[in-house]
């Protein structure tokens, strides 16, 4: 009689807390759980902010009746906006136009002396483009008298500035309207817009999409 020599069928070991893999495992769940939890928390984190009431236009003074209070979650860019009730600087003016509704950039508050430019008023009969309103970018061209009682050849004076200001009115005899603009202007390129229009130049402007880019 030949002996059965099979090895005996091996049996699973009852798991134990004990095992090393085990507590691996349970680790590695608990990661992922704090984790998830941690995303969503961030995810819903919101903090409140200023945004511009009305459109701030560049040098006008700043106090907490010009803004309105928003909840956003801004992520990484947390610490780049003005965070509502927060201390503003003494005799604050905007330094960069923000229209209405938007987020006030703290880059968008500072003082006087943070002014890098000034408003100069144009007064301009041709119509505007319809482009061209608060915000937009504005190629100017200025034609200066000669001694013929006309104008000489239009020539570029201020490219790309930026319109601060916009109003149209009728003129006085009621035939057609004038438009006052306030454009931003360095001190640089302010003596010869201001001989310019000391001159009685006649203005025109030009809608500049690609300055805003």
């Amino acid at each position: 009689m030949v002996a059965d020599t099979a090895a005996p069928a091996a049996r699973l070991a009852k798991p134990s807390w004990k095992d090393p893999r085990l507590l691996v495992g349970v680790l590695l769940v608990l990661a992922a759980v704090a984790g998830t939890v941690a995303l969503v928390s961030g995810a819903d984190k919101s903090v409140d902010v200023y945004v511009a009431r009305d459109t701030i236009v560049v040098g006008q003074p700043l106090t907490p009746d010009s803004f309105d209070r928003v909840g956003v979650r801004l992520g990484d860019a947390d610490g780049k906006y003005v965070r509502a009730g927060a201390q503003l600087p003494e005799n604050a003016v905007a330094v960069r136009m923000v229209p209405k509704g938007e987020l006030v950039a703290r880059s968008s508050v500072g003082g006087v002396d943070g002014l890098d430019r000034k408003p100069a008023s144009l007064s301009v009969t041709e119509p505007l483009p319809r482009q061209v309103v608060v915000g937009a970018h504005v190629d100017v061209w200025v034609a200066l008298p000669d001694d013929r009682n006309g104008y000489q050849k239009p020539e570029l004076m201020l490219p790309g500035v930026e319109v601060a200001e916009l109003d149209s009115a009728a003129t006085a005899l009621g035939t057609g309207k004038t438009t006052q603009l306030m454009v931003l202007v360095s001190d640089a390129q302010m003596p010869r817009i201001l001989g310019a229009l000391a001159n009685k130049a006649r203005v025109s402007v030009v809608w500049n999409a690609a300055a805003a880019q």
